[in-house]
This record gives structure tokens, sequence and C-alpha cells, in this order.
């Protein structure tokens, strides 16, 4: 049984790099459970994540994506680390994208029932771990024994898992779910499970074992085989002794016959290995069924639980339309920072944006404008979009990428053995290394820790290398000298977008297609600190008539 609700094809693995890291950190959610599937993972020997995978703290950090987790996962640890993973395993295909969207689409009309579920494949793996654990050396008899009482306790979780998918199937609409739940239908018959039923209840031996065995070498015992137990006879006539019977000897070991009953253990334990192989290996199976369920289920949860965060404040999501082709696609329409609004309390301001065909989206304009927001808003929702999940807009259509990288300007660190400019350099020499045609890079005021002249050429050098491999770029600047250069060049794959100011100074958040201009307004800045005495305004101009 396979769940296939965030593949179409496959279960879901993280890279593995990333594996051992999740389940440290979801150890406390269920220990048993999260070691299965580091077993199972590697008894499948399953692929790494696709180079599209983005994997780094610099991205966390400046899309400040533990705020997004944190709402999804709501306090639950196991939920954060499932949504963390998912999100930062990034989905390349549009189709893919799309199956994963339709699942989501069908948790969103349908969270109780799909919320009902999750708890199934809670209480089954609950129950299995208060079965007990295996240990090194346990006995063929106790794997025997745990391994039934895990698929008896299995079983009634998949009886409800069959119910649901009888009484709620045609509810559903996406082709993940429909697959999932004609999987139980077809696999969970009722002759099917009533042939389980009656198999573990022979497996628990309550009448003893029957093997046959042959005599060897040495009058050693070989080829132990373990039957099937003969049907109980229930007539009085068959207990007769005249009842025709099959001939046999017998015997009984006496009470302190110790090496006797050590001996006949043996020969029974010989007898049952391959039953307790096969019976481990079939709850296994099951197991690893739960294990699946739960892990992929689980950041379904963590979108419903955003998803309910952003309607109680009023915000509007939409499902993108990912495409994927040699010109680039992005149109937006109320477009906002999610991140920003889970922060506060009141709704954000939206904008909308039109840069189809663009390669270069240079962002300018006031200081405190919401530059750097829209930058974060659409890093945000690219990575969102190539998770499967909704985007904070109204509408959205946007191009995959196959890797996403930010290059954010550092706040001085103590720990620096170089210069800010030099660290600048070595992270985005760093990203040179890394990143592939069809990228997606994020520059955030990168190079201002140098001269303005010195900053922009290294700017322009880094834009022109990026675009001559076909890597999109969106690049917020204050540097004039940067973008007057690439607005007067005319650049056909460009757009330039200026924050709004109105004329009494006052930030509308609105980013508008405009040409830079040669100043950030950072005299409002200053009114809004010292307040507005012209006199330190008209002091400032003076001095720098002067210079």
């Amino acid at each position: 049984m396979k769940v296939f609700l965030l593949h179409p094809d496959r279960d879901f693995s993280p890279k593995p790099e990333l594996r051992d890291q999740m389940f440290e950190a979801m150890l406390s959610a269920n220990l048993h459970a999260i070691d299965y599937v580091s077993r199972e993972l590697e008894r499948q020997n399953q692929p790494a994540a696709p180079p599209g995978a983005v994997v780094d703290e610099a991205l966390t950090q400046d899309l400040e994506l533990n705020t997004l987790w944190n709402w999804m996962a709501r306090g639950n640890r196991f939920l954060f680390e499932m949504s963390k993973r998912v999100v930062l395993t990034a989905l390349r295909d549009p189709d893919e994208i799309r199956y994963r969207q339709q699942v989501l689409a069908d948790c969103l009309e349908h969270p109780e029932t799909v919320e009902e579920i999750y708890r199934l494949a809670l209480k089954a793996l609950a129950s299995e771990r208060d079965v007990g654990s295996l240990w090194s050396g346990a006995s063929p008899g106790y794997i025997l024994h745990r391994a039934v009482r895990v698929l008896q306790l299995h079983t009634e979780a998949l009886q409800r898992l069959r119910h649901i998918a009888e009484t709620q199937a045609q509810e559903f609409r996406s082709e993940g779910f429909g697959r999932f739940f004609a999987m139980l239908r077809e696999e969970l018959a009722d002759d099917y499970l009533q042939s389980v039923e009656r198999h573990l209840q022979e497996l628990e031996l309550k009448g003893g074992v029957l093997e046959s065995a042959e005599l060897g070498k040495g009058d050693k015992g070989r080829r132990y085989v373990f039957h099937r137990p003969p049907e109980r006879r229930r007539s009085w006539l068959d207990r007769l002794p005249f009842a025709g019977r099959t001939p046999g000897y017998s015997f009984e070991l006496a009470p302190r016959d110790e090496r006797g009953a050590r001996a006949l253990e043996e020969i029974k334990t010989r007898a049952i290995n391959h039953a307790a192989d096969a019976v481990g290996r079939s709850a296994d199976h099951v197991e690893s069924f739960f294990v699946m369920l739960r892990l992929e289920l689980a950041f379904y949860l963590a979108c419903l639980n955003l998803h309910r965060r952003l309607a109680e404040k009023g915000e509007p999501v939409c499902f993108p339309e990912p495409t994927r082709g040699e010109r680039p696609v992005l149109t937006a329409q109320g477009i906002y920072d999610v991140g920003l609004t889970l922060h506060l309390h009141d709704p954000v301001v939206r904008n909308d944006l039109r840069a189809d065909g663009k390669a270069l989206l240079v962002i300018t304009g006031a200081n405190q404008g919401g530059k750097s927001t829209l930058l974060r808003a659409l890093g945000l929702a690219q990575l969102m979009m190539q998770s499967g999940m909704f985007a904070a807009a109204e509408s959205l259509r946007l191009s995959v990428c196959d890797g996403l990288f930010t290059h954010y300007k550092r706040e001085e660190d103590e720990t620096m053995e170089s210069g800010k400019l030099d660290e600048e350099l070595r992270r985005m020499s760093e990203i040179a290394e890394r990143i592939t045609p069809g990228s997606l890079l994020l520059c955030n005021e990168s190079f201002a820790s140098t001269n303005e002249r010195e900053g922009s050429e290294i700017a322009r050098q880094v834009i022109r290398a990026m675009l001559e491999k076909r890597i999109r770029v969106l690049f917020v600047t204050h540097m004039y000298d940067l973008a007057h250069s690439l607005h007067s060049q005319r650049l056909e794959p460009a757009l330039f977008l200026r924050a709004e100011r109105a004329p009494d100074g006052a930030r509308t958040f609105k980013l508008l297609e405009g040409e830079p201009l040669p100043t950030s307004h950072g005299e409002d800045s200053y009114r809004r600190v010292f307040g507005n005495d012209s006199s330190g305004s008209a002091a400032m101009a003076r001095d720098d008539a002067a210079s």
C-alpha cells in the first residue's frame, strides 16, 4: 500500500543529508515511527531530492521562513519539521505542483475528514509502540507474537480507513485522494480483512505448534516445517477412543527437565522462524504505510493551520498557476508578504505586478517604501507555489525556477574576519558556484557596503553574468548609479519598479512601474526622527553644497 499524496508516483523522501536531522528533531513526536522511516528509506534506497531543492540557511534567514513554519506548525514540532522539509524540497514540474495543489484543495474543503485520517495514523502508530519494541537477539517466538499483535491493532485502523474510503471518497475530487481511496477499497476488501483476522487468530498459537521435520545425518533434525493447525473437531463422536485418527506417538517432559525444555523450545523456534520473519515483514509493511500517511498528511495539516490564520485576518490566498518555458512569467494581483501579515494584527498592503517576459526586475524608490517587503513576498510566493501550497495573493502566474538563491545585505558581525564587502563578495561567489540556468536570484541592497561607484559596477557585472546564463534576477537597490545605468540601456527583459511616495512624504507601500530617481528621500526619514525643524534641513543642504 502506498500513500502518494505528495507525489503522484512515489512517497515523500527528504534528501539524505537532511534525513538524520529531521529524524532527530522529531524523536519526541514518535520515536519508533521515525526510526522505522529511516530504515525504510535505507531499504528502498530512494533517490535524493532533485537538484532544484533549496536548502540554505541564508534563504531561511532572508525570507524569514521560520515565521511561516511556526504558524503552519502552531506549536507542533512534528508539523514544523515536515513543513520545513517539504517547502525546502521544491517541485520543478508544473504537473506535480498542480497534483499537490489539488490534494490541498480537497483538504481545505474537507478538513474534518483529513484530520480524522491523520488521527487514525497517529493512533495506529501509538498502539504499535505500546506493544513493545524489538531488540537485538529477540527470539522468533517473541517476534511472531509482537508482529501478530501489531497487525491485529493495525487491522482495526485499516478497517476504519476502509469505511472512510467508502463513505467519503465521492466528496474528494483530486487525483491524489482518488487514487488513495481506490487503493483502500481494492486492497482492503471485506473478504481480505476477514482472512487476515482468521490467520492472525491462528498465529496466536493458542493450541500449540504443529510442525514436521526429518532426520538427517547423526539423527539431527532437518527440514523443519511450520504447519497450519488443523481445524478443531467439535463432534462428540470424534472424541471417542475408536474414532479414526492418524496414529502417532507422544511424550511428556518431566517437570524439572530443563535441558529437555530447552531442546523442545529450540525445535519450536526452528519451525516458526520463517513464519516470524514473514509476519514481521508484513507488520513492517503496514507500519510503513501508517508512517508515510502521517508524514505526508502532516504537511497538509500545517497548510490548514496557515490557511485558517490568513482567513481570520481576511487575507486572500490563491493557487498559483505554474508555468515552464524559456519566457519568464510573473503576473500577480494583490500579492503581499505572508510573513509580515503574520506579525501584524491588521491586513497589509497588496501590490499588482505584470512582469511577463522580464528576466530582470529592479526595484528602487523611497526609503521604507516597501521595496524589501515586495522582494520577500515574491520569494515566499515562489517557494509556496513550488511546494504545492496556496500563495499570498489574489491571483498569481509564475515561472517555475530550478533553484532559489538570496543575497541580502548583512549587519556588521563581530565574527567577521574581513570587511563587509569581502563578506558580500564571498557569499556571491558561493552562489555563483551553485546557481544554474533557470534559477532565480533575489538581491536586496547588495554591494552597498562600498561606495556607490564601485558597488554599482560590481552589481552590473553580476547582473550581466546572471542574465547571460538565463538566470532571473530581482534586485532591490538605492544605488542610483546602478539603477540609472541599467534603465538607460533600455534592456528588453528589464522592468523597473519604484516605491510610491505621496507629496507629503507619506509611504503608500505601493510599488509602481517607473524610472529610478536620484534620491531615496532620506530627508523624510530625518523629519520622522527629528521633527520638522527646517533649520536643520537647511544646514544639511549648506553642508552638502560646501562639500
